[in-house]
């Protein structure tokens, strides 16, 4: 890679400030003053820095969030607040994305990268990556609503679903439940409960594939992912 392209991708400021950096020795390449942008630089082995700091080559970012209500899982809007508003400039600099899409009022775990693999392979209907979610159900949710959504129900367009796994937690008036899918049509978890003449009034999700909401994690707020969650995305990333 090119080191004037290294440095640009990596945030330390526009190919002509990057340039200027270079043309005034701020700039070492296993600790030679380098002045040339256009020489190759192997990011496996070669150590550059740039006023003194270390530049590490990162071609993708992983991010958790717990995103909170009121807020777009959407790169941009020119209305609403999205979740990439919500990033530091270090991290919106990578143009990351929401890995799939938490609706609007909509709590909980959501991936954020700007690995389009790893997203495909996530997000691809035959991958039957599963994904759970948490819910009051404005109604009794019964034995018999289990049983519906492990065959599958009818949507409002007539589309019918996979098989979900439908868990009880409390059935009153409010019942709450855990439900994991492994499609994602729009307002799915919702319309499938419609579908049983049900409401949903609170929808969290509480994973993706492998990956566990860390409910440490303030709403609105995101993390990097660990090295143990990133192990776990690995075949995903690479398939």
């Amino acid at each position: 890679m090119r080191l004037d392209k290294l440095l640009a991708n990596m945030g330390f400021g526009s190919r002509k400030e990057v340039k200027q950096y270079l043309k005034n020795g701020a700039v070492r390449v296993n600790e030679e003053v380098v002045k040339k942008p256009n020489i190759h630089i192997d990011t496996e082995n070669d150590v550059v820095t740039c006023f003194g700091e270390p530049v590490i080559y990162q071609e993708f970012i992983y991010l958790m969030m717990n995103k909170s209500q009121g807020i777009l899982s959407a790169t941009e809007d020119t209305r609403e607040r999205t979740v990439i508003d919500l990033l530091s400039a270090e991290h919106r600099h990578f143009k990351p994305f929401p890995v799939g899409r938490l609706d609007k009022d909509t709590e909980g775990f959501l991936l954020i990268s700007n690995n389009g693999k790893l997203a495909h392979n996530l997000l691809a209907p035959k991958k039957n990556v599963p994904k759970t979610y948490y819910a009051h159900i404005e109604g009794v949710v019964t034995e018999e609503d289990v049983e519906a959504f492990l065959k599958g129900v009818t949507l409002d367009d007539g589309y019918e679903t996979k098989p979900g796994q439908l868990k009880i937690l409390k059935s009153d008036q409010v019942s709450e439940i855990e439900l994991t899918i492994t499609e994602g049509k729009f307002h799915q978890v919702k319309r499938m409960f419609e579908a049983v003449g049900k409401k949903v009034v609170y929808l969290k999700r509480l994973s993706m594939g492998p990956l566990q909401l860390d409910e440490s994690i303030p709403l609105g707020h995101y993390r990097e992912l660990t090295e143990e969650e990133l192990a776990l995305l690995e075949h995903l990333a690479e398939d």
